[in-house]
């Protein structure tokens, strides 16, 4: 049996290495609507789910968004220190908090729009760019609620535009998913747009069906994730040409 040259080994190494060291990796963190789901709650499905089809086999996305997380929760249980661990130069962090946020009657997740929720989305800003990473920032994906007039109304208050000014403050690229899906849940408007959430029928598992507005199925997580995609695209960056 032919022995393998150690010289043949070591430049099969390098050559792993390197190909290895060209993957850009897309960190994804966020909350229930970006969130990979489990099989029994099919079909909801969160956008970052999906995400991974929008690029070519340049790009991974590694999901770490979570069920119910706010800027402030995914601190504090150390979730963010796992990413930053990992992140190396080149890599993404989109960056997607506010639903949970909201929630002052809860403190465990509860971040203030004018102070705590800024300064939390400025960590993860300043600390993925010392790790020589690139951090998006992207606002809320509305919950699909109607008023009598048929338009959405709001429910995010002050938060997307604290990721907005934040943006533009620290010159960091933004998806304003808010403003996005807006504008497609509304031209849809109040039965159409159903289909992009997590209204199903009754079954066996959920006899009374779900009339879920704030997260999403298949073709609303496809759609999402597609506009997201779309104005990656549109950004002056690397990972830009590895939009399929």
């Amino acid at each position: 049996m032919r022995r393998i040259s150690p010289l043949w080994f070591l430049l099969f190494s390098l050559f792993v290495s390197c190909a290895s060291a060209k993957l850009i990796t897309v960190y994804t963190i966020g909350d229930s609507t970006m969130a990979n789901k489990k099989a029994e709650v099919y079909p909801e499905t969160g956008w970052g789910q999906v995400f991974q089809s929008y690029f070519d086999t340049k790009v991974r996305v590694s999901n770490h968004a979570v069920n119910g997380r706010s800027s402030k929760s995914f601190i504090d249980e150390g979730r963010w220190k796992t990413v930053f661990d990992s992140l190396k130069r080149g890599d993404y962090v989109f960056i997607q908090f506010g639903h949970n946020d909201e929630k002052a009657d809860k403190p465990a997740v509860y971040a203030d729009a004018s102070s705590t929720y800024r300064l939390n989305l400025e960590k993860y800003i300043v600390e993925t760019r010392a790790k020589g990473a690139t951090p998006i920032l992207l606002t809320s994906i509305v919950r699909r609620k109607f008023d009598e007039t048929g338009k959405l109304i709001d429910t995010h208050g002050k938060y997307p535009d604290a990721v907005r000014e934040l943006a533009s403050n620290l010159k960091v690229n933004i998806v304003d998913m808010e403003l996005l899906t807006k504008t497609l849940v509304n031209s849809l408007g109040d039965e159409p747009s159903k289909k992009l959430y997590l209204w199903t029928a009754p079954d066996q598992k959920f006899p009374e069906g779900r009339k879920d507005d704030t997260h999403l199925c298949v073709e609303g997580a496809g759609t999402y994730a597609g506009l997201v995609a779309t104005e990656v695209a549109k950004m002056k960056t690397p990972l830009a040409r590895h939009v399929k």
